[in-house]
């Protein structure tokens, strides 16, 4: 029977299953909704998705690799590089690099995708500002929502600060066109990543001259699977108290921090107190309070400032 030919009411079931479907096409809208509204504040945490302005004619070129590392275990870990305007068009040049470190919980591409930072150095370039760098994040975990602090752990295999600066710092200098020196080679990290970027240029003052922390923090988190059941790994770990056996090596290697906190983060007692140390020990520093608290907001905001100090810091 053809479907047109039917003129009475829908029987009763028919109307039941037309509403459960209707009703299923509704939930299947939202939840397609609420999967990509969540998704989008995941990766641009509320902000616009960062592009170039109109004024930029040369952008620079995001990749991604993998670096087996010895200190992990010959795991293979993700790695995303941003390679500046200009790389492609001038193969003899070679730049230094900027090693980024994320926060927990968090992800390499927050550095491109929220603080846009490539869009920025897209920016620095176009209007001759700085000088062009390689930016290279790493991802410092086993999962997004695995906890490794940017240390070398207790357990075997997870040496996270020797893959940063041994085995990656290695790969990267292999693979692309930098100028191998400490003069040109720098690290920066947001929250937790801030952490790690000081404790483990303190450990390794001949590998990197610039030391950047948004928001980081100096004295290690008491975590007993990364640090050992009685927590023995948290002294040597912990800035605040490794700072004045080490600031010969960081004198002698010319080392400059630069970090900041929002005045609205408790976490500026601890950035406070290690400039205190720093200023008593004669190490080049500058730290600076921003209006703001610990978050995105105050990260993204100073984006240029952040890259800006690392280009001008860094040398040949």
């Amino acid at each position: 029977m053809s479907p047109f030919r039917f003129r009475g009411r829908l029987p009763a079931r028919a109307l039941f299953v037309s509403a459960v479907l209707l009703a299923a096409a509704f939930l299947t809208v939202g939840f397609v909704g609420v999967d990509r509204y969540g998704r989008n504040y995941w990766l641009y945490r509320g902000f616009p998705p960062p592009s170039d302005p109109g004024y930029v004619k040369q952008k620079g070129t995001e990749q991604r690799i993998s670096v087996t590392s010895p200190a992990l275990g010959g795991r293979n870990q993700e790695v995303f590089v941003y390679l500046p305007p200009g790389y492609s068009q001038h193969p003899q040049r070679r730049y230094p690099v900027v090693y980024l470190l994320h926060g927990f919980p968090g992800r390499p591409l927050a550095f491109l995708l929220t603080v846009r930072l490539g869009v920025v150095e897209d920016e620095l370039y176009a209007k001759d500002k700085g000088q062009p760098v390689i930016l290279v994040m790493p991802f410092g975990s086993t999962g997004t929502f695995t906890d490794k602090e940017w240390v070398d752990g207790v357990g075997q295999g997870e040496d996270w600060a020797t893959f940063v600066s041994h085995d990656l710092v290695q790969a990267i200098d292999a693979r692309y066109r930098t100028i191998p020196t400490p003069a040109a080679r720098a690290i920066a990290g947001l929250s937790e990543g801030g952490y790690g970027a000081i404790n483990i240029a303190l450990h390794n003052p001949d590998e990197f001259s610039v030391v950047e922390s948004w928001s980081g923090y100096e004295r290690a988190a008491h975590i007993s699977s990364i640090f050992g059941r009685n927590l023995e790994g948290v002294p040597a770990n912990s800035p605040l108290d490794t700072l004045a056996e080490v600031a010969p090596g960081l004198r002698r290697a010319h080392v400059y921090f630069w970090f900041y906190s929002g005045d609205d983060d408790p976490l500026r007692v601890q950035n406070r107190e290690f400039a205190n140390e720093l200023k008593q020990l004669h190490i080049p520093h500058r730290y600076l309070v921003f209006r703001g608290g610990h978050n995105w907001a105050l990260w993204r905001g100073q984006a240029q400032r952040e890259l800006l100090t690392l280009e001008t810091r860094l040398h040949a």
